[in-house]
């Protein structure tokens, strides 16, 4: 093992690992010289000079010049007789740096270097992708799909780093192919057992924030501030925006000229409908804008307990629940307040109560319909049947009969 070019032998890792030339040069030197530390109990006698651009590697001792009778550490001290072989000006007292003969290193050694040095430059990696990826939590990143499994996908960046996107931040909507790409930003990064944890989300109202910014350049210039962001992930989004330029109108700036901005991030979100309304400090008005497109009539705060009355005409009253109660769920997310919704009690009084067709309407059906407001006949009777499909998910022929036999209750 004359000359032996460790640095060479591990170029492998520098091309694989994408590790610096220099970087492994001071990897290998702390390797190097745990070996001789391990060997001789201590190495601070020794040198390792580097060449980077040659690729060659030197270990040097020094030593003290000692009588022959009285060398005590041989791998501290070297007698005279053999020092004046270096060179024969030495005197006893004087230190002698010898380039130290690595054919001494055994093949269990320098298999132990190899390892170690193995190790350490794992270990380099994952700092390294650790600290990139923890300044990018809140980022949107695109990554190609690697691997599809029954709780988590599985994604590779540029680089060939995997990136982890759990079943709970995925759209329910969503559809995976191997190799398409994706968008997400990075939620969390963490390490597990050594190795770093890169977690995605598409779930999380900073991506919908993230897609605002990236589509609307008064958002990125700040010139718009996004107030709040709610989601029920492929479902729909309530987002609240504000303008301190009071030429600038936020929600027609992040509409887009027909709508042309948030209809690409409504694609992205796999048809996600979003609402975007303007922030105002005055509560009551806050929650009217809210629970659009419903029309209030009247609103009743408790400040204290944090809640609202909101008062409606049984026509409105679907429209400000929503389907399965989208709406007044993101609407008192959004606000802040707890939102109950009452019919106008000047109602009329040839109305009915649903739960009076009970003997000739199955059960679920009319919780169905009490679920999106509409428990009185004559507040679905004064719906739109295509809306009344889009909210409660019924079938168009459950729906015409449970019209025709409410219509028969008043003819």
């Amino acid at each position: 093992m004359e000359n032996i070019n460790l640095v060479e032998s591990f170029s492998e890792f520098k091309e694989f690992k994408n590790i610096d030339r220099e970087t492994l040069m001071r990897i290998l030197q702390d390797v190097l010289l745990t070996v001789l530390e391990k060997r001789y109990g201590n190495a601070d006698n020794f040198e390792i000079t580097v060449n980077i651009d040659k690729g060659d590697l030197e270990v040097w001792r020094i030593r003290e010049i000692v009588e022959d009778d009285q060398v005590e550490d041989p791998n501290r001290q070297i007698a005279y007789s053999e020092a004046v072989k270096i060179e024969p000006d030495f005197e006893v007292g004087e230190e002698v740096s010898e380039l130290f003969d690595m054919s001494k290193f055994g093949r269990r050694e320098i298999l132990a270097i190899r390892q170690n040095l193995a190790n350490k430059v794992l270990d380099l990696e994952k700092d390294e992708i650790y600290r990139k990826y923890k300044d990018r939590v809140g980022d949107i990143i695109i990554g190609e799909i690697y691997q599809i499994w029954k709780k988590e996908v599985l994604l590779l960046d540029d680089e060939g780093i995997e990136m982890i996107l759990p079943k709970q931040e995925q759209i329910p909507s969503d559809k995976y192919q191997k190799g398409e790409t994706l968008k997400a930003i990075v939620l969390e990064v963490k390490m597990e057992n050594n190795t770093p944890l890169i977690i995605l989300s598409r779930t999380s109202p900073v991506f919908l924030e993230r897609l605002m910014e990236n589509e609307v350049p008064e958002i990125f210039d700040g010139l718009i501030t996004i107030k709040n962001i709610v989601r029920l992930p492929g479902e729909r989004a309530k987002i609240a925006v504000e303008s301190y330029d009071d030429r600038i109108d936020p929600v027609g700036a992040c509409v887009g000229m027909k709508g042309q901005r948030i209809h690409s991030i409504v694609r992205e979100l796999n048809n996600e409908n979003i609402d975007v309304i303007n922030f105002t400090n005055n509560i009551k008005l806050y929650i009217s804008r809210a629970l659009s497109p419903a029309k209030i009539i009247n609103i009743e705060l408790d400040d204290i307990e944090k809640k609202a009355a909101v008062t409606l005409k049984a026509d409105q009253l679907s429209l400000a629940i929503g389907k399965n109660g989208q709406n007044i769920k993101l609407a008192s997310r959004l606000t802040g307040y707890e939102i109950d919704v009452y019919r106008d009690a000047d109602i009329d009084d040839e109305d009915v109560d649903l739960q009076e067709f009970s003997d000739e309407i199955e059960q679920w059906i009319i919780d169905v319909f009490k679920n999106i407001g509409c428990d009185t006949a004559k507040s679905i009777l004064q719906q739109n049947i295509d809306d009344l499909i889009e909210r409660t998910d019924l079938e168009e022929e459950t729906i015409k009969e449970v019209i025709r036999i409410l219509k028969a209750e008043f003819e």
